[in-house]
């Protein structure tokens, strides 16, 4: 039983650790999306996206839009 009980807590601890590394990563950007957008505006604003887009490639849209 203590076995089990162990594995148990071992696998927990693991999904625990890879929730909190989701978090920042996937699940706020998704619940805070005003936010984000207004922080990307603000990042891209000085980059001309012709200077850096390769030739065949599409265009930046926004990562934020539903399709």
């Amino acid at each position: 039983m203590a076995g089990i009980s162990r594995t148990a807590l071992i696998f927990g601890g693991f999904v625990a650790v890879v929730g909190a590394a989701f978090y920042p990563i996937y699940f706020r950007p998704l619940m805070h999306l005003e936010e984000y957008k207004k922080e990307q505006s603000i990042n891209r604003a000085d980059v001309i996206q012709e200077d850096v887009q390769p030739t065949g490639l599409k265009v930046w849209s926004d990562p934020f839009g539903r399709k």
